[in-house]
């Protein structure tokens, strides 16, 4: 019990600090989410003129998940990949750039880790946890918002309910900017 009051006082000051970076959502794109709660979202945001749903990813400002971590930021990839840095233009050659490196004491700290993780999301605490949503800004990737409100069970009129719920936090939060 005092953990979800310890989730729901941190997803309601997170939505407080962003409610300012809240103004430049205009379109959402909403993912998949467990129990089909995305299609209930989408309606309500519709429905309510929150925020204009689009079923384009490419096109939205902002993206609205049940998850963040490895998974989502392999879809947010596969929507739109991450420009590659420019590399820097090779440097001149130097007489010293040459000269046979001096062998020193050997640091451990700047050593390779030896039992490192093939795939360290796979080990993330940031999966799927039913009850929060995020509404992250596609370009920067910036989680702007948040919240916790799990449905009390699969049935429709309790997901309907739940989406209700987080459109008009999210609606008042928007209202705020």
């Amino acid at each position: 019990m005092k953990l979800k009051r310890l989730i729901l006082l941190l997803c309601g000051s997170c939505a407080l600090a962003c409610a300012a970076d809240l103004e430049t959502a205009r379109t959402v794109y909403v993912l998949s989410m467990s129990r089909g709660l995305d299609q209930y979202l989408a309606n309500r945001l519709t429905n309510g003129h929150v925020l204009q749903v689009v079923t384009d990813p490419k096109l939205a400002d902002v993206i609205l998940t049940d998850q963040i971590g490895a998974g989502f930021q392999e879809k947010l990839e596969t929507i739109s990949p991450t420009p590659e840095p420019e590399k820097p233009a090779a440097p001149a050659k130097d007489e010293k750039a040459d000269a046979e490196p001096v062998a020193g004491p050997s640091n451990p700290f700047l050593e390779e880790p030896q039992n490192k993780v093939a795939m360290p999301g796979t080990m993330s605490s940031f999966a799927r946890s039913r009850g929060v949503i995020f509404l992250v800004e596609a370009k920067s990737r910036q989680v702007l918002w948040s919240t916790y409100d799990p449905a009390r069970s699969p049935a429709s009129k309790d997901l309907d309910r739940t989406a209700s719920d987080i459109v008009s936090r999210l609606k008042k939060d928007l209202k705020r900017k």
